[in-house]
């Protein structure tokens, strides 16, 4: 199944590697509501990409999903390290990416933003009062050069490796409409993050 936007496009998901605070557990493995977090995000890629790449550095874990498996190309922990990669890998104009940990992402969310894709748009990102969510966002394969060139001097802000590129933000007004609380966008970080996401998986 292909995007609402006539531009064909990909779907990224960041595995991120080793969570610290997990005991190396993959975030991705994590289970929120009895599934896993991957499992959740697998299913909704399904139904929107022909083409789905997981970004990680330890592709053995993974091998249950059908999907393209690729690492990072350079050996610095950054989310720019594997938006670089997605967008090195996929064979789309446009891709869009998504942290593995945010366990509530849904599906209206990707279609709206993937919806706004324009052939003259380089990137398509949410901006809410906490700010811009970068993995949550559109890519085109332009912006590849300009994460390239960010990742060789190893500066590692995405928003600033992008602020060149042109970019459409999409309001927290519109956001709400699809996403009244913004869940999409929670994404577990501790132990404490893994609870209140339980807690929300029952509410």
């Amino acid at each position: 199944m292909t995007s609402n936007s006539n531009l064909p496009c990909t779907g990224v998901i960041l595995s991120g590697g080793l969570a610290n605070r997990y005991d190396g557990t993959e975030k991705a493995l994590l289970r929120v509501g009895g599934g896993r977090i991957l499992d959740r995000l697998y299913d909704i890629y399904r139904e929107l990409f022909d083409e789905i790449i997981l970004v990680t550095n330890t592709p053995q874990k993974f091998l249950e999903w059908d999907l393209l498996i690729v690492s990072d190309l350079f050996p610095i922990r950054s989310s720019l390290t594997g938006i670089h990669a997605g967008l090195f890998y996929m064979t789309n104009p446009y891709a869009f990416v998504s942290a593995c940990d945010t366990p509530f992402l849904k599906k209206e969310m990707v279609e709206t933003i993937i919806g706004k894709i324009e052939a003259q748009i380089d990137v398509v990102m949410p901006q809410t009062s906490a700010g811009f969510e970068p993995l949550c966002a559109a890519y085109s394969k332009r912006c590849l050069e300009a994460a390239q060139n960010h990742l060789e001097q190893e500066k590692l802000k995405v928003i600033k490796a992008f602020r060149k590129s042109r970019i459409k933000t999409i309001s927290e007004k519109v956001l709400r409409k699809i996403d009244p609380g913004l869940q999409s966008f929670f994404n577990i970080n501790t132990p404490e993050d893994l609870q209140r996401a339980e807690e929300m998986a029952k509410g």
